[in-house]
């Protein structure tokens, strides 16, 4: 049931095309198709900084053909809520990146890896009780934009792409990296709801090993956004997060976010972060500080 509302997003997508939409409106700036990662587009023609983070709603914006983005979380922590036990976890998260290479004008090629993290767990009764650390799982994802690319900034512009993915195990037994491989598909839409305000809408699944049958299960995600632009370089987030259908038995995970970016030039931006649980089975906090630069 809960792939409706994957379902639903795409048919929302559909209805906010642009009115009288042409070929042109819908695939993006024709002008542009000539370019690929071997015929880079020119600078001059380039659309301007889209980044993945800092919130975990994803963008339906693609690199440039030809050019790379980095996108670091230079530090993150997490801390959950105590489960029935009294157990805790608290999470570092310390440089992972997503390595963005613009394919085509409307496709690009991501690789997520964590190079080191810190997992450690403590009772209220017996104090710590262990404490993992290593190298995070690698993430292979595409992200293809099926409109609104070069088209998106104007008032009721709407932007749409599909964002399948794949995650690769490095360390089963370290409680950083993932312990088995999983699948999945996120839907990004975007709409412009006027010249300072943006909404952006996600949903999606992924198919990954339940720890307690080793049986693959599906989890479906939803999330929303809302972005304000300050001034030209000044930006903040809002946010509203939920995981279904999980392995905790607590309930589904539900998360509010909220943060700041800030441009330091058009090729490089600056973030900060925070994540709060609103459900037992999300975080019940979770700081973070980043930076992006695009070349």
């Amino acid at each position: 049931m809960r792939i409706n509302f994957v379902c639903l997003l795409v048919g929302a997508g559909l209805l906010v095309l642009p009115v009288g939409g042409s070929l042109e409106a819908v695939a993006g700036d024709s002008t542009k198709r000539r370019y690929s990662f071997f015929a880079p587009t020119p600078d001059h023609l380039m659309r301007d900084m889209s980044t993945d983070r800092p919130d975990a709603t994803e963008s339906p914006f693609t690199i440039d053909a030809g050019h790379a983005q980095v996108e670091t979380n230079i530090f993150g922590f997490s801390r959950s809520t105590r489960d029935s036990d009294g157990f805790r976890t608290d999470t570092y998260e310390i440089g992972t990146t997503n390595i963005r290479i613009g394919v085509t004008s409307f496709a690009e090629l991501n690789l997520v890896w964590q190079p080191y993290g810190v997992v450690q767990t403590s009772s209220l009764l017996s104090g710590p009780a262990s404490r993992s650390s290593g190298i995070g799982s690698v993430d292979i994802r595409g992200k293809i934009n099926l409109w609104g690319n070069d088209l998106f900034g104007d008032l009721g512009t709407s932007a749409f792409a599909l964002l399948p993915f794949v995650t690769l195990p490095t360390d089963r037994s370290n409680d950083v990296s993932a312990a088995g491989f999983s699948a999945g598909l996120i839907v990004p839409f975007a709409l412009q709801l006027s010249d300072k305000i943006g909404f952006g809408l996600n949903a999606g699944f992924v198919s990954t090993k339940s720890e307690e049958t080793s049986s693959y299960r599906t989890e479906y995600l939803v999330s929303a956004a809302v972005s304000y632009e300050w001034t030209d370089r000044l930006g903040s987030y809002y946010e509203v997060g939920v995981a279904f259908e999980t392995d905790d038995p607590r309930s589904d995970a539900v998360f509010l976010g909220t943060g700041l970016t800030y441009a330091v030039n058009s090729n490089t931006q600056l973030d900060i972060g925070l994540n709060v649980g609103v459900s037992p089975a999300a975080d019940r906090i979770n700081p973070f500080i980043g930076i992006s630069r695009r070349f």
